[in-house]
């Protein structure tokens, strides 16, 4: 591909990406009020606060970074946009390279690092708390989080690629019809809600405790732009494991697209589910659940993969 195709193919699915965002955002809010026993907002309601939120003055703090108090949120969106441009030419031109599994790790990591960088910049005291609460949760979720990914690319011939995993999985088995797959896929939900900072791993934010902390001195579009990098990953996060346990999505015909929406489904709920049935954890319960339990068996399903299991 030809890098003008590239820039129109980014520019196309970030759009795409993020009207996508925006609905899953709220499938997540409505599931959320229903469980509660409340109506929920309506289906456009995401999309009218993004745009109040671009109508609304920028505050930048007097004493903070400003350059990096803008560029971060700037620098999220475009981490989250990139691993969605990814796995769009991964599922539908089977595009990749080897090494692109990698990259995409890569890439995930920075809406982390971008409220880290937004967070200290902006010389609160509350936003320095979610800093340091943020940068334990990414120690803690992403070694067990890296082992979810061994494990399907061990299964698949030790590969990096993402469409060789995508391929040997639609000539063989899938990967989540094995031990090693079903833990490796349980392992990858919970790291994932880390990844959202959804309740129980909420830390960073907990608005009840630290107003909101990295996010405290942010608003208008800066803030907005936080918010559709979240839709994204709501998007992105579970695609990435369908592809890793599920086989993917296949465009081929509507029952294909429909299997596909319902693997998507599948996994929003399940996440929707964890939000609301568990209370928020302390960061030394949450670093004890990923570093011990989670990385554990981890490393268990890494072993069991590499027999085949």
């Amino acid at each position: 591909m030809s890098i003008s195709i590239l820039i129109g193919y980014y520019v196309m699915s970030s759009v795409i990406l993020g009207i996508l965002g925006f609905i899953a955002s709220w499938i997540d809010r409505k599931l959320t009020a229903r469980i509660q026993f409340r109506v929920g907002p309506p289906w456009y309601q995401n999309f009218v606060d993004f745009i109040k939120l671009t109508a609304k003055e920028v505050y930048i703090p007097e004493n903070g970074n400003k350059f990096i108090f803008v560029i971060a949120p700037v620098l999220s969106l475009i981490g989250v946009t990139l691993c969605g441009t990814i796995l769009f030419l991964v599922l539908n031109k089977n595009f990749g390279f080897q090494g692109d599994l990698i990259l995409f790790v890569y890439l995930l990591t920075l809406p982390s690092l971008a409220i880290i960088l937004g967070g200290s910049s902006s010389g609160n005291i509350l936003a320095s708390v979610g800093v340091s609460r943020e940068l334990k949760l990414l120690l803690g979720y992403e070694l067990p989080f890296i082992c979810a990914i061994i494990i399907p690319a061990v299964k698949s011939g030790s590969t990096t690629s993402l469409v060789e995993i995508l391929k040997y999985q639609q000539t063989n088995s899938l990967t989540i019809f094995s031990i090693s797959g079903i833990i490796g896929f349980i392992i990858s939900i919970f790291a994932l809600v880390g990844k959202l900072g959804f309740v129980p791993f909420d830390l960073a934010e907990a608005e009840g405790e630290i107003s909101s902390g990295a996010f405290i001195e942010y608003s208008g579009i800066l803030l907005g732009l936080f918010k559709l990098s979240k839709s994204i990953l709501l998007i992105v996060g579970p695609l990435f494991v369908i592809i890793l346990y599920l086989g993917g999505i296949s465009f081929c015909s509507i029952g294909k697209v429909i299997n596909g929406i319902l693997k998507y489904l599948l996994i929003l709920v399940l996440i929707i589910l964890i939000k609301n049935t568990n209370p928020r954890l302390r960061i030394d319960q949450a670093m004890r659940f990923y570093w011990f339990w989670l990385t554990a068996f981890g490393i268990l399903a890494i072993g069991l993969a590499f027999m085949g299991v």
